[in-house]
């Protein structure tokens, strides 16, 4: 089951548009016990490239929005301030905050970054999804 596409990493002056997409399912082997969210080596490795791009900001924030036939999408934008209520998650020397809006429906999911000949995208594998809308563009907890 695959879902919400937040896909392939486009700049804006301040923030990312990018594709995620989300899988029903638990986290691999890289999964924190300590953290809302793991990150895989993929991961880091992308998200340290598209900070060193925009040195100015200092972390990447993931949030959700209401979009979609089944309800909900993450979004990923470039970040300067952690909002008082921002869970901070920091591995490897990336720091990830994750909106407050979206703690719940990300929490205990892995975050992971997979690119073939079509597309390039993070990759959220979530194990709170209840629903998957079938264009893949929405889910719902």
């Amino acid at each position: 089951l695959f879902l919400p596409t937040v896909s392939s990493l486009l700049m804006s002056s301040s923030s990312l548009a990018a594709t995620a997409r989300v899988v029903k399912g638990g986290a691999t082997r890289f999964r924190s016990l300590r953290s809302a969210l793991s990150l895989t080596p993929n991961a880091i490795g992308r998200i340290k490239m598209l900070m060193e791009k925009k040195p100015d900001y200092k972390a990447l924030k993931i949030g959700v929005k209401q979009k979609g036939c089944n309800g909900l999408t993450y979004t990923l934008d470039y970040a300067k301030e952690k909002a008082k209520l921002d869970e901070e998650v920091v591995q490897d020397g990336i720091r990830i905050w994750i909106d407050n809006k979206a703690q719940l429906s990300i929490l205990g999911s892995e975050m992971d970054f997979v690119s073939d000949k079509l597309s390039s995208e993070f990759v959220f594998r979530n194990p709170n999804i209840k629903g998957t809308c079938g264009c893949g563009e929405s889910f719902s907890i």
